[in-house]
């Protein structure tokens, strides 16, 4: 799958950018805080519906003082044209259209277009909360697996639904019981999901942490849930009256996480800066070959200032894995033109070398299309 053409207008701090694409290797250089990780952004909005940083306001990714935002993508997917459309005014829905035509429902494009990012952001993997790495899971299997996507979405309404319930002080055992049916219906297949995942993922996770680290750590991934201990009925019942006087749900699989490991200790406690960076490209590299051995197209992948915190030789390992062939289509950032030079080098083929300064997008001499 390539993303061919982009048009950009009123996203973040890009007033307006019409592009055009390698089908291989695309290069943005330029300065801190000048847009280049809002390009990358908005090819990723363009395949989940969302920033990437997640914002729970919409309207924040609309540049200041407009009054809407619009992307437009150009893409061919297995040999076929296909153009996606977002549209989104302050105060109104957003509206997504494939080919001209409005989707229903959002969910119904999530795994058309896979996308990986690799992102500073992605910190938060390691050092941040359970909801992070619950995020992570669930935007990965969701890519290749609508009946998961469908059921976490009826677990999260069943979730509020009992949580609207203890607000009230409602203690109805009949109507907790049909809402904690429901709940342990979608949460079975959400777990068994997510057992299933970890399993295929962690070897690849594995290979990619030591093709930048080296061998001389020891890395895992361990799966936490109330679930691996218990059927959902049976936690819910037990901590009802708990729930009540706390005034939430407190067991499920929405409190489930990842534990990551590093020589069997949690990588939030004992991993340096350059480990964790290299944790977390090796979890995004790892997710890019699970995408691709589980969809019917390549995913686009975004690396954005993937080289800071990192020393020489995991930079130097980082630029072999980035320059190989099993890669699609790649967009990739950095304040350091040496980088990305070295990459183009080693990569071959056709690339495209943009410049970014204060929204303005302009494409390099030296830099092919194809």
């Amino acid at each position: 799958m390539t993303l061919n053409t982009a048009t950009i207008v009123n996203y973040k701090n890009i007033a307006e950018a019409r592009l055009e694409f390698s089908p291989k290797l695309n290069c943005l250089i330029g300065n801190n805080g000048q847009g280049k990780t809002n390009v990358l952004d908005a090819i990723y909005y363009l395949s989940m519906c969302r920033s990437f940083a997640s914002t729970s306001d919409n309207s924040a990714v609309i540049r200041h003082g407009e009054p809407y935002m619009m992307l437009q993508g150009s893409y061919t997917r297995q040999e076929t044209p296909l153009e996606i459309s977002v549209a989104l005014q302050r105060g109104k829905r957003k509206v997504v259209r494939r080919d001209g035509k409005e989707y229903q429902r959002l969910s119904q494009h999530i795994g058309l277009l896979p996308v990986v990012m690799v992102s500073p952001m992605d910190w938060d993997l390691v050092r941040g909360s359970g909801e992070e790495r619950r995020r992570f899971m669930d935007l990965i299997i969701s890519q290749n697996d609508n009946e998961y996507l469908d059921a976490l979405i009826r677990y999260n309404k069943a979730v509020e639904q009992r949580n609207a319930m203890i607000k009230k002080e409602m203690r109805d055992p009949l109507l907790y019981e049909t809402v904690e049916q429901a709940m342990a219906q979608h949460a079975a297949l959400i777990h068994q999901r997510r057992s299933q995942w970890v399993e295929q993922f962690l070897p690849i996770f594995m290979h990619y942490y030591h093709a930048v680290a080296g061998d001389n750590e020891t890395v895992s991934l361990h799966y936490k849930s109330h679930l691996n201990d218990g059927t959902m009925q049976e936690h819910l019942a037990a901590t009802r009256e708990r729930d009540l006087i706390i005034g939430h749900t407190t067991r499920g699989i929405h409190r489930d996480d990842i534990e990551l490991m590093l020589d069997d200790y949690p990588m939030r406690h004992t991993g340096s800066q350059g480990q964790c960076k290299t944790y977390t490209i090796a979890l995004r590299f790892a997710q890019f070959d699970f995408l691709k051995a589980n969809n019917a197209t390549v995913p686009i992948l975004l690396l954005d200032d993937i080289f800071d915190r990192l020393d020489a030789s995991r930079v130097e390992r980082i630029v072999d894995v980035v320059s190989s062939d099993r890669f699609g289509q790649i967009f990739i950032t950095d304040t350091n033109r040496t980088h990305l030079d070295e990459i183009v080098a080693r990569h071959g083929g056709g690339h495209c070398l943009m410049q970014v300064e204060n929204g303005n997008v302009t494409t390099l001499k030296g830099g092919e299309q194809a």
